[in-house]
C-alpha cells in the first residue's frame, strides 16, 4: 500500500527516498525515516500538536506500563479481527501502543502492516527513529494521505476524526477500534481541579457506514507516586486548568490512588 498525496489525491510511489504523484507532487523521505504530508498550507499554526513537555510527560507515564491493560485488549480485539491488510493508528503520538500492536501481531502469525499517524512532527520523528517496524507520516486526521478502501483496519485511541474519511479509507468489511474514557476515567485526578466533575459518557459513537460489534469496559485503579501522578495529568487536556499548587501538591504525594476507566470498541464498515 501506498499514500496518497495530500494536495491532489493521486497515488504517491516511493523512488529511492522521495514519494511522488503523477502531478510531480513531492515529499521526501526524513533520515529516520518518516514521511511529512502536512503541506504548510493545511497548518492552522506553525507547530501543531502536543508540546514537548506534554510528549514527554506522556513518555516518561506510559513506560511505567500503567495503561498497558488497555494496551493489551485492543492488541487482543485486533488480532481476533483483523487477518491481513494495512493498519493505521490515527493520533499515534511516538508510536508506543502502534508499535505494540504491530509486535503482537507479528508474533500471532498476523505480520500486517502498521501506519502510525500524526500532526505532531516532534512526535513522528521520535516514533520513526526508535520504532522502525512502523511506517510514521505527519498528517492530518481530518484528511487522510490513504487511497480509497485502502485500510484494513483504523485504530482511534482518544483520536478525532471525520466520519466520512473513516468511510471511504478503510476497506469493505474492515475494521475501526475505538478507545474512550469510561465514566470515570482518572475521577481523582479531575477532582482536584473541577468543583463539579461530570462523568464522562460512555454512549457508544454512532458513525453512518459502520455497525458496532462489541464493546467492553475496563476499569482498574492506579496506584501512582507523586511524579508518576503530575506526568499524567501533564498528558492530559485539563492540564492547563491545574494550578502550580495543585502541581506542587500532587508532586509531594507518596501514593496517588486513581482509577483508569476505558470503553473499548469494535466496528465494522457496512
Amino acid at each position: 500500500m501506498s499514500y496518497q498525496c495530500p494536495l491532489c489525491q493521486q497515488s504517491l510511489s516511493l523512488n529511492e527516498r522521495s514519494f511522488r504523484c503523477e502531478n510531480n507532487h513531492q515529499f521526501d523521505l526524513a533520515k529516520e525515516g518518516y514521511v511529512n504530508l502536512m503541506p504548510v498550507q493545511h497548518k492552522r499554526s506553525k507547530d501543531p500538536g502536543d508540546n514537548k513537555e506534554m510528549m514527554q510527560a506522556r513518555r516518561t507515564f506510559l513506560e511505567h506500563g500503567l495503561y498497558a491493560p488497555m494496551r493489551q485488549q485492543v492488541a487482543e480485539t485486533l488480532a481476533e479481527l483483523v487477518q491481513q491488510g494495512s493498519v493505521l493508528d490515527i493520533g499515534c503520538g511516538e508510536g508506543y501502543y502502534t508499535s505494540f500492536f504491530q509486535r503482537y501481531l507479528a508474533e500471532h502469525d498476523k505480520p500486517l502492516d502498521f501506519y502510525g499517524l500524526d500532526i505532531s512532527k516532534v512526535a513522528i520523528r521520535y516514533g520513526a527513529k526508535r520504532y522502525p517496524n512502523v511506517n510514521f507520516c505527519v498528517a492530518s486526521s481530518h484528511k487522510l494521505p490513504f487511497s480509497d478502501s485502502n485500510l484494513a483496519a483504523i485504530i482511534r485511541i482518544y483520536a478525532p476524526c471525520k466520519h466520512d474519511e473513516l468511510v471511504r479509507c478503510i476497506n469493505e468489511r474492515g475494521i475501526m477500534l475505538t478507545v474512550t474514557p469510561g465514566s470515570h476515567h482518572l475521577y481523582e485526578l479531575r477532582e482536584l481541579i473541577y468543583q463539579d466533575v461530570r462523568l464522562h459518557d460512555e454512549t457508544a459513537e454512532q458513525i453512518e457506514g459502520f455497525e458496532l460489534l462489541s464493546e467492553s469496559k475496563l476499569d482498574y485503579e492506579m496506584s501512582l507516586t507523586g511524579q508518576q501522578a503530575v506526568d499524567l495529568l501533564q498528558m492530559t487536556p485539563f492540564a492547563w486548568k491545574a494550578t502550580d499548587d495543585i502541581r506542587s501538591s500532587l508532586k509531594a504525594q507518596t501514593l496517588f490512588h486513581c482509577r483508569a476507566d476505558f470503553m473499548i470498541r469494535a466496528y465494522r464498515k457496512m
